[in-house]
């Protein structure tokens, strides 16, 4: 069949990546499964020690050839890709061709142009299609009635909506498959037509995978994983910054402190593992070896879901294991009884049924298409064969009816375990050495504030200190210190990107640090135009540089007009701002005097060039207040029937439900991170006023139960909402002073007594007083109510210096 060369093939280009020191994953999908491609070095993953059976990669009765794919560094695919064509020909490389097609929102869009019509209409039209997965046009009419009654609307916006419908789902464009290479025997235009887009020099066959795979051709996936290439910079910075040589495919599979991090949910970057619905279920399981990471990486999908808490309580053994039959053992053992991978019903199939590993495949993958006709073939070839092994038909019924129930959810637990591997690593990096992970970590995201607002705050949650951008220490990409400190990375600000980053840093290097921003506009005027020059000055990678911000930012004419003449006249061998023979001159202009931003425009103008609050936030004034009524965020509160929380709202997405009613998924950024607020439609009608972006409010809720696969934000369903500015006048109901117990001084009483004239109201006051034993009494002080506003809890505080005071509601 050809195999041999297939297989060697592939070994070749691996080795010329593992040579050329191009990360490569340990595998991927099914060939995991195959010792051959083990000691090909093209996978490196033991299948005899993790059980995993070829006959799910290859067997004669396939219908469809494998694959072999593979994941290589982000930034070394590339490079790998060039090498196949170098090997085998440019006119015998292509990539593959897929279409983009015209979605809900998207064909409304486009039709509206061709129609002419408004640019803001057509958006509003646009806008009322619900923000859910698979969205059609004709879904959106049943669920927004506003949105059925805009074909009514006038004439054009009936062609608007007829013509949207009939384009709906056909193709829109065409571009190359993120990972397809496919590579014919000889030039490709004996084989398959090809295609060139206008804006790439790359060939691409006309014809899709799926015609491709019909004729034969050899394809392959050359996937690019973020996270081998987060690897591979972490191992260098680790270098960099601690001179050590870090091995990852020898660490130790089995160290207990990595697996603590598991425990403790602590999985925000690592691979696979970090929605917050997963940190929630790694909290219960506590891992203790790679083998229940393999499996929780297979359960955590919608379907085998179900089985976790199972899987979870018989694992800790508050639940019995138990087994239909005793020849199940040996290969339910462990995970625990419970059917989770696909070569696990393959190995039934085998060990049980008395079918060989390719009918077992067969039998497998007609389960999970419930292929009716070829399942009761095989349950009756399945039952004979228990018999034949002396096990009773009833129970071999039973099996075979646990597998059919297994089978459609199973996972391939060849590419869980390849890919659980890689979350190891991950995990182990972040263990040891935090600083460098997270850094680089985010300088993988730049690209993306959402993710990186996640990125650090997680960070700083673990007392990592992010310092600010600043054009004379920052790098292009993020970069941790040998301190442990992140400098934050220069092309992460809005419109500053890695061209211009990389010139500012490399000029720096080249010449001295930055003193003014007319030295920054000596570079190339094409690194530092206006639109960097003011997101550098706003984010406040300028501070370190003569004149405040506002200063700067109304200089930025001056400066870009500056630097304009001295580029010309450096170009003529004129002047030279850093050095040489000549002499300047162009005298550096004064900066425009002006007053510095007030504080809330440093905070806003730092979040629009940023992306999110990094240095100072809108909270910062609220904190105390939030620090002492919130509950999400500050340690583990899976176990809290009431949830509260205090923000900022950074997004409002609008849905309609079956009624039609009006409800809302609200992004609230907190002290602690983000979280996910469920506000349905009840709720929203009666709060809708202040929910939206940049209010700032209080929650009280409960936790949601929805599966979200790719969230890091706790979710809650909300009950209450309150403006913060009020919060603590509405809710607060006690003020709960602790008293140490070497605090001795007697007016403590007076002193309280003393607050109620100045800010009287209606909160009760309790005492804590330290016992000898390190317990507190609790003492209600009768008559008194004192206010709950800041400045009677900066007055007490005050005046009771060693005491600490807060707010209860």
């Amino acid at each position: 069949m050809g195999f041999a060369g297939y297989f060697l093939i592939t070994q070749d280009f691996v080795k010329y990546a593992k040579d050329t020191r191009i990360p490569v994953g340990p595998g991927r999908g099914s060939a995991v499964g195959s010792i051959v491609s083990y000691c090909l070095g093209i996978t490196n993953v033991d299948p005899m020690k993790y059980n995993l059976i070829f006959e799910r990669f290859l067997n004669p009765h396939r219908v469809t050839m494998p694959d072999i794919d593979i994941d290589f560094c982000i930034e070394g695919r590339e490079k790998v890709i060039q090498y196949i064509k170098d090997r085998y020909g440019e006119d015998s490389v292509a990539q593959i061709i897929t279409f983009g097609t015209m979605k809900a929102k998207g064909s409304i869009r486009d039709v509206g142009r061709v129609l002419g019509m408004d640019y803001g209409e057509v958006d509003r039209v646009a806008k009322l299609i619900p923000n859910e997965p698979k969205m059609t046009l004709q879904k959106a009419m049943k669920v927004n009635q506003e949105f059925k009654d805009i074909i009514n609307k006038s004439d054009i916006h009936k062609q608007l909506i007829e013509n949207s419908t009939i384009l709906e789902g056909m193709h829109r464009h065409a571009s190359t498959h993120a990972a397809g290479i496919v590579i014919t025997p000889g030039s490709l235009t004996d084989h398959v037509p090809l295609y060139k887009s206008a804006n790439s020099k790359d060939i691409a066959t006309q014809y899709e995978m799926g015609s491709l795979e019909e004729l034969g051709l050899l394809k392959m996936d050359f996937l690019g994983l973020r996270n081998l290439t987060v690897i591979d910079k972490t191992i260098k910075a680790i270098k960099s910054n601690h001179g050590k040589d870090v091995d990852i495919e020898s660490i130790d599979l089995s160290d207990q402190k990595v697996y603590s991090l598991f425990s403790k949910g602590n999985t925000v970057g690592v691979f696979q593992f970090e929605s917050s619905g997963m940190q929630e279920y790694l909290k219960k399981l506590n891992p203790t070896r790679i083998e229940d990471l393999i499996a929780m990486n297979s359960l955590y999908r919608p379907g085998p879901m179900k089985n976790i808490p199972t899987f979870i309580s018989r694992k800790e053994g508050s639940s019995p294991i138990s087994y239909v039959h005793p020849s199940l053992e040996p290969i339910l053992k462990e995970t625990y009884g419970i059917i989770v991978y696909q070569e696990q019903v393959m190995q039934i199939g085998l060990d049980v049924g008395g079918l060989s590993l390719p009918e077992s495949d067969e039998m497998r993958r007609a389960m999970g298409k419930k292929k009716k006709k070829l399942m009761a073939t095989f349950k009756i070839k399945f039952i004979e064969g228990a018999e034949k092994k002396g096990i009773d038909k009833r129970i071999a019924i039973e099996i075979f009816d646990l597998l059919e129930k297994f089978a459609e959810y199973g996972f391939n637990k060849s590419h869980s375990a390849a890919y659980s591997i890689i979350a190891y690593q991950t995990a182990w990096l972040k263990t040891y050495y935090p600083s460098e992970f997270h850094a680089c970590n985010m300088s993988s995201e730049y690209g993306d504030t959402d993710r990186l607002a996640v990125l650090i705050n997680d960070a700083k949650n673990h007392n990592i200190n992010i310092l600010p951008p600043c054009v004379n220490q920052s790098e292009t990409f993020f970069k941790a210190n040998s301190n442990g400190d992140i400098h934050y990375g220069l092309a992460a600000i809005k419109n500053v990107g890695t061209k211009s980053s990389e010139k500012i840093v490399e000029h720096r290097k080249n010449n001295n640090e930055y003193k003014n921003i007319f030295d920054l506009c000596s570079i190339e005027s094409k690194a530092v135009n206006k639109k960097v020059l003011e997101n550098l000055i706003l984010s406040g990678a300028c501070d370190k540089l003569d004149g405040n911000r506002s200063e700067k930012f109304k200089s930025i004419e001056l400066a870009l007009k500056f630097g304009q003449k001295l580029n010309q006249n450096s170009n003529s061998a004129q002047s030279s701002l850093f050095g040489g023979d000549t002499s300047l001159s162009i005298a550096i202009p004064d900066l425009i005097n002006s007053d510095e931003f007030d504080d809330s425009e440093l905070i806003n103008h730092e979040k629009a060039a940023i992306g999110f609050y990094l240095m100072n936030s809108p909270l910062d004034k609220h904190k105390d207040d939030l620090v002492s009524l919130s509950n999400v965020g500050i340690g583990d509160n899976k176990e809290k029937d009431i949830l509260k929380a205090g923000g900022i709202i950074q997004d409002v997405k609008l849905f309609y439900d079956k009624n039609n009613n009006q409800w809302a998924i609200i992004t609230l950024e907190c002290l602690f991170g983000t979280s996910e607020l469920f506000v349905f439609s009840g709720v929203y009608e009666k709060f809708k006023n202040i929910l939206h972006e940049d209010s700032k409010i209080f929650i009280i809720g409960k936790k949601s139960t929805r599966g979200d696969f790719d969230s890091n934000k706790p979710k809650i369903i909300v009950d209450k909402i309150y403006t913060l500015d009020s919060i603590m006048q509405t809710l607060s109901k006690t003020i709960n002073i602790k008293i140490p117990f070497k605090y001795k001084d007697p007016k403590i009483l007076n002193i309280i007594k003393g607050t109620v004239a100045l800010f009287p109201g209606s909160c009760s006051v309790f005492l804590y007083l330290e016992n000898s034993s390190k317990e507190f009494d609790k003492i209600q002080l009768p008559k008194i109510r004192l206010s709950a506003s800041k400045e009677c809890i900066d007055y007490l505080s005050n005046k009771l210096d060693q005491a600490t005071i807060k707010v209860g509601i």
